[in-house]
C-alpha cells in the first residue's frame, strides 16, 4: 500500500491554518462534540435502541433487530455514496460552516420527532425512519465539522485540539447520560412527573438531547469563521461533474499520494473495530459477565469518564511524538486487553471492570489521533471532500466487526468468543496500518510536503 517513494516538493503547508490557536474557537467548536454526544450515546447506543429492542409492542426483540439493522445498513449505504460529494461542494462552496448549520439542525429535528415513537408496533417504521435519517444528517455534519478542524488548529496544536473534541464528545455523554438515566428513566417517577408508562422516559429523553445538541452546537457557529481557504476558491459543479472531480482526486492519489489512501484503508479497518468495542460492549457485559441495565449504564458513564480523560491528555502526546505512534500504541494497548477479558472470562465481572476499562483508556486516543494524522496530511482545500472519504472508507467495511463478532461466536459456541472477533478486526488495522509508509507532518519536526 505504500506505493514507490516520491520525489519531494519544497515543503509546503498541507492545511490552511491560523497562526495560532484561539482558544475561544477551540472551546467553541469542541462544544459541539460535547452536544453531539446525545445522538451517539443516548439514541444510538446505550437509549433509543435499546428501547426499540425490548419494548413490548414494537415486535419482538429478534424482529426489531433485523429490521434496526437493515436501517442502519442501508443508512450506511447512503453516507458511503453520498460523504464524499457533500464534503467536496462544501470545500468548494464555501459554505462549510453552512452545511454543518444544516445537517447538525436535522439531526436535531430527527432526534426530538423520536418522542412520538410510543411502544406500537404502528409506529416502529417511524422510529426506524427518524433512527436511520438521523444517521445520515450526523455523518454529513460530521464530515463538516471534521474538516474544521484545520480552521480552528495550527499544525502544532492539531493533536491536542482534536483530542479536546473528542475527549468533549465522551464527557458530554457522560453527563447526559446521568441527566437521564437519574432523571427520567431509573425512578418510578422521574423528573416533571415522567414515568414508563407509554416509554415516555424514554421519548422525554429524546426530546432533552434534542435540545442538548442544539444548544451545545451554536458557539461553534459564532466564534468559527466561514471556510475561506483555497478550496473554497475553485469553480463550482453540478453533482455528475462533482463525481467526476472525486474520481480525478482518487486517480491523482493513487499516483502521488499513497500513503494517503494506505491510510484511508487502515484506518477503515480499525476504526471499524473501535466502534466494535463500544457496539458489542454493553451486549458482552450484560450477557457474559452478568450485569444488569442499570449495571451497564453505570459502567458506560465511566468508561466514557476514562475514555474522555485519557483522550484529552493523549493529545498532547500526539503533537509531541506524533499521531502514528500514539494509534499503533493504543491499537497494540486494545489487542492485549481484549484477549485479557478473553483468556480471564471467567473471573466474572472484576475481570470486565479492570480489562474493560484499560480498552477504553486507549479507544479514544485511536480515533482523535487518526482524524488529527489524517488532518495533517490532508491537501489546503481538500479537508471536506478527504473527510468525506474517511467517513465513506469507514462505511464500506462496518460489516466487519459485527461479522467478525458472530464468526467467533459461532466457532466457540459462547458469546465471549465474540471478543476475539473484535480484537482479530483491530488487530488487522494494525497491521495494514503498519504497511502504510508514514508522512512526514508538522509533528515531526518539518511540514509535510505537497506530494
Amino acid at each position: 500500500m505504500s506505493g514507490s517513494p516520491q520525489p519531494q516538493t519544497p515543503a509546503t503547508p498541507l492545511v490552511e491554518s491560523p497562526e495560532r490557536t484561539n482558544t475561544r474557537r477551540v472551546i467553541a467548536w469542541g462544544l459541539w462534540d460535547w452536544g453531539s454526544a446525545s445522538f451517539n450515546a443516548v439514541v444510538t447506543t446505550f437509549v433509543f435502541t435499546v428501547y426499540l429492542t425490548t419494548a413490548d409492542g414494537f415486535g419482538g426483540e429478534t424482529f426489531v433487530s433485523q429490521w434496526l439493522a437493515w436501517t442502519l445498513s442501508a443508512a450506511g449505504l447512503v453516507i458511503a455514496v453520498l460523504a464524499p460529494v457533500t464534503g467536496q461542494r462544501s470545500d468548494t462552496s464555501g459554505r462549510r460552516k453552512f452545511w454543518l448549520g444544516v445537517n447538525t439542525a436535522l439531526v436535531v429535528l430527527a432526534t426530538a420527532l423520536l418522542f412520538f415513537v410510543a411502544p406500537e408496533a404502528s409506529l416502529l417504521p417511524l422510529g426506524l425512519l427518524l433512527l436511520g435519517a438521523g444517521n445520515i444528517f450526523f455523518e454529513f455534519a460530521g464530515v463538516n465539522y471534521n474538516a474544521m478542524l484545520s480552521q480552528v488548529a495550527t499544525p502544532r496544536t492539531i493533536g491536542r485540539v482534536s483530542g479536546f473534541g473528542w475527549g468533549m464528545g465522551y464527557l458530554g455523554g457522560i453527563v447526559l447520560l446521568l441527566v437521564v438515566y437519574f432523571g427520567f428513566i431509573s425512578p418510578d417517577v422521574g423528573l416533571f412527573g415522567v414515568t414508563g408508562d407509554e416509554g415516555m422516559d424514554v421519548r422525554v429523553s429524546m426530546l432533552v438531547s434534542a435540545v442538548w445538541f442544539g444548544l451545545f452546537a451554536l458557539p461553534v457557529f459564532f466564534a468559527v469563521p466561514e471556510y475561506s481557504g483555497r478550496g473554497a476558491r475553485r469553480p463550482r459543479v453540478g453533482i455528475v461533474a462533482s463525481y467526476r472531480r472525486l474520481g480525478a482526486s482518487i486517480a491523482r492519489l493513487w499516483r502521488t499520494d499513497r500513503p494517503l489512501l494506505g491510510f484511508l484503508a487502515a484506518s477503515a479497518v480499525f476504526r471499524d473495530g473501535l466502534a466494535g468495542v463500544f457496539t458489542f460492549g454493553g451486549v458482552l457485559a450484560a450477557g457474559s459477565f452478568g450485569f444488569s441495565p442499570g449495571e451497564v449504564i453505570i459502567f458506560a458513564i465511566v468508561a466514557n469518564v476514562v475514555a474522555g480523560i485519557s483522550t484529552i491528555t493523549v493529545g498532547l502526546l500526539d503533537d509531541r511524538l506524533g499521531a502514528r505512534p500514539v494509534i499503533i500504541t493504543a491499537l497494540i494497548g486494545l489487542v492485549v486487553a481484549g484477549v485479557a477479558i478473553f483468556v480471564f472470562h471467567d473471573g466474572g465481572q472484576g475481570v470486565f471492570w479492570l480489562f474493560g476499562l484499560i480498552l477504553c483508556l486507549f479507544v479514544g486516543p485511536a480515533q482523535s489521533a487518526s482524524r488529527s494524522y489524517l488532518a495533517r496530511i490532508i491537501p489546503a482545500g481538500e479537508e471536506g471532500e478527504i473527510f468525506g472519504l474517511y467517513a465513506t472508507t469507514g462505511r464500506a467495511v462496518s460489516f466487519l466487526a459485527p461479522l467478525a463478532f458472530g464468526i467467533f461466536i459461532t466457532i466457540g459456541g459462547a458469546q465471549y468468543w465474540g471478543i476475539l472477533g473484535i480484537v482479530s478486526v483491530l488487530a488487522i488495522g494494525l497491521v495494514l496500518l503498519l504497511l502504510v509508509r508514514p508522512a512526514r507532518t508538522p509533528a515531526d519536526g518539518a511540514t509535510a510536503p505537497r506530494r
